[in-house]
């Protein structure tokens, strides 16, 4: 008599363990090689870094310089070029270089076989800017605000932050206008209401007021430069030293005496 055998089913995958699953045993591989070849990868940049081989032994400053000192330059660069010639990191260095006082650009480029050439843009001043924080800051020839100092006679601007561009470019207009009475402008300060007022080289201050398509600060300028003379000899007929001009008015100004 045959014997009738059990039927048992067994659910595919339902006691598989991890050794019998390919696909996950070649996906761990993977995972290994990478980040064993990431880590080989480490390793040997560091131990290159460490290698006497290309050493950095110049460094060529392609510029000549009126602001930032030799010493400057040195010091930045003892801290800044790390590494040897194939290793060390460029846009790191220029960054550094780029933090000094008076550097507004720095440009560096490998020198074959053991050089770094150093190109630097310096500031040019062209007017002193409001502290912060009690840092002096000045205004470049660009209208860009940067943190140094200097004993270069400048003109002073205030305003509020972000308005030296146009501080700068104002002050170049009143000083083009002011040339042909012989005055030129010592300070200029904005108002946050926009109200211009002008210091010039005698002791005068100008009120301007606020820029308007009717009563632009051109024409109040012009009616000052046209007229300032003979009211200003006016005044000192009669002993009266001018102190503040207010071109405020639409069709003449007003002229107060100094203090002192």
């Amino acid at each position: 008599m045959a014997k009738a055998r059990g039927n048992s089913r067994v659910e595919p995958g339902s006691n598989d363990g991890f050794w019998d699953r390919p696909t996950l045993i070649n996906l761990l591989a993977d995972l290994l090689l990478l980040a064993g070849g990431v880590l080989l990868a480490w390793a040997g940049t560091m131990a290159l870094q460490r290698l006497p081989v290309f050493p950095l032994k110049q460094l060529v400053v392609t510029t000549a310089l009126d602001q930032v000192s030799r010493a400057q330059i040195e010091h930045t660069a003892r801290t800044a070029l790390s590494g040897n010639f194939f290793t060390v990191n460029l846009e790191t260095a220029q960054a550094a270089f780029e933090r000094m006082p008076w550097v507004r650009v720095a440009s560096l480029r490998r020198l074959w076989p053991d050089g770094i050439e150093l190109e630097l843009e310096e500031h040019r001043a062209a007017a002193r800017w409001t502290q912060q924080e009690g840092e002096a800051r000045l205004v470049n020839t660009r209208g860009e605000v940067f943190s140094a100092s200097t004993r270069e006679p400048l003109p002073a601007f205030a305003g509020p932050e972000g308005s030296a561009p146009r501080v700068l470019a104002r002050y170049q207009e009143f000083s083009d206008s002011l040339t042909a009475i012989g005055r030129k402008p010592v300070a200029i300060h904005l108002s946050a209401r926009e109200a211009w007022q002008i210091k010039l080289d005698d002791g005068v201050l100008l009120e301007l007021g606020r820029d308007q398509p009717k009563h632009p600060l051109a024409d109040r300028l012009t009616r000052f430069t046209t007229h300032y003379a003979a009211a200003s000899s006016s005044a000192k007929s009669r002993l009266q030293a001018v102190g503040t001009v207010d071109m405020r008015y639409p069709n003449g100004f007003a002229l107060r005496a100094s203090k002192s």
